[in-house]
């Protein structure tokens, strides 16, 4: 049986543990642990867990309750984040000065009464350069990068906060852009700081890919805010998001210092929200503009075109009317003759035979007026003849002419790339064989709607007589 006499009470026992912890551990101790809880209480004071976790697992190996009171907490908390940019939350690893603790009711726990904000500036350094190691290990950093931007950005899918100034800024100079031109802008209301604003997004984005057939571009804003509000962009699972989505991603995430990790693997990454605005404007006012001069180059082409074919019928014309006159004056000249000769021959016959005249007389009247009859039947039916000839030439010159028209259209370089050919470009060239080409030359590609930039990685040659 136990010794009653040698019993002390929990109080007691936990007083020599008080005492003993004291007397063992009297100054105070740099720690270094990762934040798993943290609450702060109305009055001030700021209750944390540190655990410390193997290297190489997320296994817990150790675990320690602490305690900021209000006084110093309200001096640590903005030095901590004023330094490192970063909000003091959970997950962080911290170097915090502590001293050790033994109250008898609420037993062992860690006193912080200093932080180093440089060990955690090192240790978010690190973190960060894992996590775009990792992205670029698993080979996905820059897919998005990868996708071409539509020539014309005008169906905006804005992943924000409705209330944000950044959002508001964007769709008004969208919206008032200075050249009117129209866009189409649906929101995806997300959280963009604070615990949640990872998860939110991840989800705005699968809202987004469940109608993505809707959209030319998805934009990510979040206008002003301090740099402590920043770290939900550097969470590898939403870097992985942009970077696994089936369309181009630009970020204005309103930042002043370091890029993000989500700006990095996004495809083009801009300051503000006012940026991403402008810079989508511009893109369109680009291809406005290549339009215009395309449009331009056409009209010269056709209005030559038809100047030459104007100038040729001209020329027809004269042709056909001075042919006309020629055959005409030729006819004219072949009846004068016939009249002279048949005048001549009647005199002679009257000489040589007088006493034939009365009989002859009637039938050469009546040979005469038929050779007049007939002549002035062939003139007439001639005349006709070169009339419908005429007519038929100029008739043939306008199909001719509406051929070339159509020639013209069909060789219309806006209709031959809307059947859905294209034209190849390489340093403003025209490329009309493979053979102008080299290995690492960059192309451009010209659609009907749009075009496409191209670096060549291989080129293979087609022998025509194979």
């Amino acid at each position: 049986m136990s010794d009653a006499s040698q019993t002390i009470s929990l109080f007691e026992l936990n007083n020599q543990v008080k005492t003993g912890i004291r007397e063992l551990f009297p100054d105070t101790y740099w720690v270094i642990g990762e934040i798993s809880e943290m609450n702060i209480n109305q009055s001030g004071h700021c209750y944390l867990e540190l655990v410390e976790k193997k290297s190489d697992s997320e296994q817990i190996i150790a675990r320690a309750k602490a305690t900021i009171w209000a006084f110093t907490f309200r001096m640590l908390r903005p030095y901590f984040e004023s330094t490192t940019g970063q909000r003091l939350t959970m997950g962080l690893k911290i170097m915090v000065q502590v001293s050790i603790e033994f109250h008898e009711i609420y037993g062992y726990s860690l006193n912080i009464k200093d932080i180093e904000p440089n060990f955690t500036i090192g240790d978010l350094s690190r973190r960060k350069q894992e996590i775009i190691q990792r992205l670029q290990d698993e080979g996905v950093f820059h897919l998005n990068k990868e996708f071409e931007l539509p020539l014309v950005l005008q169906r905006v899918a804005v992943i924000s906060s409705e209330t944000a100034a950044g959002y508001g800024d964007f769709v008004d100079q969208l919206s008032d852009n200075r050249f009117g031109y129209l866009f189409h802008i649906k929101l995806f209301q997300a959280y963009m700081q604070g615990e949640e604003a990872e998860q939110s997004i991840i989800q705005a984005l699968e809202q987004i890919f469940e109608t993505v057939d809707q959209f030319d571009v998805v934009i990510i804003i979040r206008g002003g805010g301090s740099q402590v509000d920043l770290d939900c962009f550097n969470s590898y699972w939403l870097c992985y998001h942009i970077t696994q989505f089936p369309l181009p991603i630009l970020t204005g995430i309103g930042h002043e210092r370091d890029e993000t990790i989500a700006d990095l693997v996004a495809h083009t990454s801009l300051k503000t929200p006012t940026a991403v605005a402008e810079f989508i404007i511009d893109l369109v006012a680009e291809f406005d503009e290549y339009l215009n001069e395309l449009n331009s180059q056409v009209m010269t082409i056709a209005s030559e075109q038809l100047q030459t074919w104007k100038d040729e019928s001209a020329r027809l014309s004269r042709n056909i009317i001075s042919l006309v006159k020629l055959r005409m004056s030729a006819e004219n000249q072949r009846i004068l003759t016939l009249g002279t000769l048949s005048q001549r021959s009647l005199k002679g016959f009257l000489k040589k035979n007088h006493q034939r005249l009365s009989t002859v007389r009637v039938r050469v009247k009546s040979h005469l007026h038929h050779y007049y009859y007939h002549g002035m039947q062939n003139l007439g039916l001639m005349q006709k003849s070169l009339i419908l000839l005429i007519k038929g030439s100029l008739k043939d010159e306008k199909k001719r002419l509406a051929q070339f028209e159509s020639t013209n259209l069909l060789l219309d370089p806006a209709y031959v790339l809307k059947r859905g050919y294209t034209l190849t470009f390489c340093n403003g060239i025209l490329i009309k064989s493979s053979r102008q080409l080299e290995t690492g030359d960059i192309i451009d590609n010209k659609w009907s709607d749009g075009k496409a930039s191209s670096i060549i990685n291989k080129i293979q040659l087609i022998n025509r007589d194979d």
